[in-house]
């Protein structure tokens, strides 16, 4: 399928059916990573399980995170059509089986086919959206899809609540159905790929050690100094298992005649520090998400409702200076772009850290605005330079090894915050969270918050210079066909 250029990109355009399917398949992983959030309590009281209930984050997460570069480079493979239908398919699949699970363990387990399938949904749509879109168009997409989880960090928590309140909160769950079914629907009939067919020689024993060695790793991050100590026998262990078996997943992709994930992924100076910018993101990102209602609501005693609404100025900022990198990095460049982004993204995080200690909920909201702002202009810019960089055959595990990073830096983000944040709260009266404590614990987290901006500074820095823009790239026809890319 291809179509001209001067099409447009808005709804209404040739290309819009597909759009709309894009957005309608990542609505349904951005409102699932939220809405469970608000309905824990009436599903612990009615299946049980509290002491396990956090596993259903943690579960989900893991699945998504440690999937996406399988289903990354299977979609250079066998095209990205099989691949998105695939997951939607295994989405709603878990979805069915929450709506129906009898117990917390069950519940558990069928989030991990949920993650299993938002694992194929994310990136692949991400990578749809470069095919099929120009250069000069691709950010403005991106704010489309941004936009997305902006909706969504709102319409997620509240429906949970609606839900919980009701007594129905397996609907959470079961009202994924009808969505599932609308997005594959749309995507069977507007979007065609021509992909060629040749003999492919999968990485079956590489995929399998990806999954397991990170699957080891991200569970030790996600659980260290929660579940058990960092210094414990467990820990270690977790730790060592996961980096053993990712030595072991290193020397088998030398050898591999088409690695899940190639070297030269990471060998390619703009392909390895646009991961780092991303995984930057990532670390930022959810150490606000994760720590500003806890800040307002433990400090202030504001209601969730209100600290949910300041922590959506982050998400708002987002989508809007998404939308507009596109005429930034086509008049200054890519790493120009990023570089002015990450300026704002740390000044929008030293004035969270350094007014923390007088906690104010339009303070709040104004930084997180800024923040988004800057994350916008900085997540766009290097996402797209490192799909720009790559053909048709290579952008699929491009585009995953950059979303695969910032999963990882949110997932290594939040554990080292958290032992942060339980340090200071240890050392509390009573070792709860008291308002003075809270206030305590969040100024450290917001400043670890910007040490990690100031971080990504670097990586930006050492981006390489994009200089004048492909002219072929940027005059390229939108496709998604092999052939025409």
């Amino acid at each position: 399928m291809s179509t001209a250029t001067e099409e447009g990109v808005g709804f209404r355009s040739r290309r819009g059916p597909i759009l709309i399917a894009l957005m309608l398949a990542t609505g349904l992983v951005a409102i699932d990573a939220t809405i469970v959030a608000t309905a824990v309590p009436s599903i612990v009281a009615d299946i049980g399980g509290f002491a396990s209930f956090p596993w259903l984050f943690s579960a989900y997460l893991l699945a998504q995170a440690v999937s996406v570069p399988v289903y990354a480079k299977l979609s250079d493979v066998v095209g990205r059509k099989p691949m998105i239908l695939g997951g939607i398919g295994l989405f709603l699949l878990g979805s069915i089986l929450c709506g129906l699970a009898w117990s917390m363990p069950a519940l558990i387990a069928f989030r991990v086919l949920q993650g299993l399938g938002a694992g194929a949904v994310q990136p692949v749509a991400i990578t749809i959206a470069g095919d099929i879109y120009t250069l000069a168009e691709r950010a403005k997409v991106q704010g489309y899809l941004a936009s997305v989880w902006a909706v969504s960090s709102v319409v997620g928590p509240t429906l949970g609540g609606v839900f919980a309140a009701l007594g129905i909160w397996r609907w959470i769950f079961l009202i994924n159905i009808p969505l599932c079914l609308l997005a594959g629907w749309m995507l069977l009939r507007t979007f065609h790929e021509n992909v060629e067919r040749t003999k492919h020689r999968i990485d079956y024993l590489g995929a399998g050690l990806l999954t397991v060695s990170l699957s080891l790793l991200i569970l030790g991050a996600l659980q260290g100094g929660q579940a058990w100590p960092w210094d414990s026998a467990i820990s270690i262990s977790v730790f060592a298992g996961g980096a053993l078996l990712f030595v072991a997943f290193l020397l088998v992709e030398r050898k591999a005649a088409e690695p899940v994930l190639p070297p030269w992924v990471v060998s390619r100076r703009l392909l390895a520090t646009t991961a780092l910018i991303s995984f930057g993101v990532g670390a930022v990102m959810l150490g606000l998400t994760s720590y500003v209602p806890t800040f307002l609501e433990g400090s202030l005693k504001t209601s969730p409702l209100l600290a949910g609404l300041a922590l959506a100025a982050l998400t708002i900022g987002w989508p809007i200076s998404a939308s507009q990198a596109g005429r930034f990095y086509l008049r200054i460049g890519f790493k120009r772009t990023a570089a002015i982004g990450i300026v704002i993204t740390v000044i929008g995080s030293a004035v969270l850290a350094l007014t923390a200690q007088a906690p104010s909920v339009l303070l709040v909201a104004v930084a997180c605005f800024i923040v988004g702002l800057g994350l916008g202009l900085v997540a766009t810019p290097s996402l797209i330079a490192a799909q720009t960089s790559v053909e048709w055959n290579e952008r699929g595990v491009v585009t995953g090894t950059n979303l695969f990073a910032r999963s990882i830096g949110s997932s290594i983000g939040v554990a080292v915050f958290g032992a942060i944040a339980n340090a200071i709260y240890a050392k509390g009266p009573g070792g709860g969270p008291d308002p003075e404590t809270t206030v305590a614990a969040s100024t450290a987290v917001f400043m670890a918050v910007l040490v990690s901006a100031v971080l990504t500074v670097v990586a930006v820095l050492v981006m390489p210079s994009d200089g004048k823009l492909n002219t072929k790239e940027a005059a390229r026809k939108p496709s998604s066909e092999p052939a025409n890319d």
